[in-house]
């Protein structure tokens, strides 16, 4: 049996969307402003990588409405000035200093393929500096959170752990937020917000951390 093509199926979702955005009014018309005035989010998002979770399709967002960078397991790392390869510091860098975004959203989600690789890793592999592959090198920004995740749900199903241990990475990343300094200096001036919040692909659920009781609670 012959599998379907993907990318038949690719091409025909673009004859769709071209046919909506570009040959409808009032679609046409905001993809022309968009061309001829530019972008001007108000929110940026950092998401995983995950092809279940899509954060224009989870917010019913239009074009033009969120500045989105995707990575493995939704990391921010700490601002780290070094000449190398800064994608999502680099998106930060441009959201907030060139776009003046006004909320930063890190959006997490349960199943998360990073973290349970993070979970699975031997503790000797995250610890020592050699080449262990870039998901492993990448997934040491939320090391911490494992040793807490295994810490503090010891005992407890790798489900549970790896619950936990997604939760405590987004604190890790909403924290990682406040070492870069244009991102700290707006946010004590009250012009941009920073938030985690946590998308359950089982129920649907959506739930934000919230810093003064340090628990995450839903948010609709």
């Amino acid at each position: 049996m012959s599998k379907s093509n993907p990318l038949k199926k690719l091409i025909r979702g673009y004859e769709k969307f071209r046919s909506k955005y570009y040959q409808q009014t009032f679609w046409a018309s905001l993809m022309r402003n968009l061309a001829k005035e530019g972008q001007k989010p108000r929110v940026m998002i950092i998401g995983c990588c995950d092809s279940r979770v899509d954060p224009n399709i989870l917010f019913d967002c239009k074009p033009g409405q969120l500045f989105t960078v995707r990575n493995v397991a939704n990391l921010v790392p700490p601002c780290d000035p070094s000449p190398h390869h800064h994608s999502t510091s680099s998106a930060l860098e441009f959201a907030v200093q060139t776009l003046h975004v006004e909320h930063i959203i890190v959006l997490g989600h349960s199943q998360c393929g990073g973290i349970r690789a993070l979970m699975s890793t031997p503790e000797e592999n995250l610890n020592q500096t050699a080449d262990t592959g870039f998901i492993y090198n990448w997934m040491r920004i939320a090391k911490e959170a494992r040793e807490k995740a295994l810490r503090e749900r010891k005992g407890k199903s790798r489900a549970t752990q790896a619950r936990f241990c997604e939760e405590e990475a987004l604190k890790i990343s909403l924290q990682n937020l406040k070492t870069f300094p244009w991102i700290a200096s707006k946010v004590a001036a009250g012009t941009l917000a920073l938030h985690a919040w946590r998308f359950d692909l089982v129920t649907g659920k959506l739930q934000q951390y919230k810093e003064s009781i340090q628990q995450f609670e839903d948010l609709a």
